[in-house]
């Protein structure tokens, strides 16, 4: 049932293209001044739309609903609107790696609360149904066509660090960094983008880009934004916003699962495995 829905979702997908109520990835228009905000999904890109929007835009908070347009959402967006925004652009977007992005700010987040995070995600989107098994999901999530286009967590992340680690116009943002101290990890994205950093300036971005914060925007407008306005709106968009969630989560077997396939990556991040792998843990489908 799982894979019917996803595929309905991705039917839906390219009826949008299709009739041009969006444009292909691949099509939009480029400039060489662009910031890209890029991430694999669920690992903090909103939030951090919110955090670093509400550092640029010192007159205009950022919420939900013109979010938009002070950082655009790349697939969500018209290209002949996002030509139209004062340059240098701040976009966002989930490809993985890309030569046209020539200055990327791109965050990483424990793969095991990305696999939670997802799956709670498209729980939302109605994609999986209440009480699916966690253990079931993270096997189909953690294989590469789960997301058309970008492949695995570990796909994705490889693809930007291979490429571009270590170099001037690549900022690499760990969400669990940004959760434990946002001025210090703002203060490094104003450096990086030419910004100055005052005191009151990050203050205020922080503040206005809490988890507590968007969950009372969301209140209000989750239902009028254009990426949960069809969603399930007893689920919340904002869920805990903390680090670690799937130490109470995930069954030890799907985390030694998880870290078995990608714990070498995970290390070089600073991601503390909890198991010793040596070998796969058996795992299979099991259709319930």
């Amino acid at each position: 049932m799982m894979i019917v829905r996803r595929a309905f979702r991705h039917l839906s997908r390219a009826s949008d293209v299709l009739f041009r109520k969006t444009l292909l990835e691949r099509e939009i228009t480029i400039f060489p001044d662009d910031v890209w905000l890029t991430s694999y999904p669920r690992s903090g890109n909103t939030w951090s739309r919110f955090l670093i929007g509400n550092l640029i835009h010192e007159n205009e908070p950022v919420n939900f609903l013109n979010v938009e347009r002070l950082v655009p959402d790349m697939y969500k967006t018209a290209d002949w609107s996002m030509r139209r925004l004062p340059r240098p652009r701040l976009l966002k977007s989930h490809e993985c790696f890309d030569p046209r992005y020539r200055k990327v700010i791109y965050i990483v987040r424990d793969p095991r609360d990305v696999a939670v995070s997802n799956y709670h995600w498209e729980m939302k989107l109605r994609s999986v149904r209440e009480g699916y098994p966690i253990d079931q999901f993270v096997l189909r999530w953690m294989e590469p066509q789960f997301w058309l286009r970008i492949g695995s967590w570990a796909d994705h992340v490889n693809s930007w660090l291979s490429t571009r680690s270590g170099r001037k116009d690549f900022l690499l943002l760990r969400y669990e960094e940004l959760r434990k101290d946002p001025h210090a990890e703002l203060i490094r994205v104003a450096e990086f983008l030419g910004l100055e950093a005052s005191e009151a300036r990050v203050n205020r971005a922080v503040e206005l880009s809490s988890a507590d914060h968007m969950r009372k925007l969301e209140t209000t407008q989750g239902a009028k934004w254009v990426a949960t306005g069809r969603t399930r709106q007893d689920k919340p968009f904002v869920r805990k916003a903390t680090t670690g969630d799937w130490r109470s989560v995930l069954p030890e077997k799907t985390v030694a699962y998880i870290e078995a396939n990608w714990g070498d990556l995970m290390q070089q991040l600073g991601y503390e495995l909890a198991t010793k792998p040596a070998s796969l843990p058996a795992m299979s489908y099991a259709e319930k």
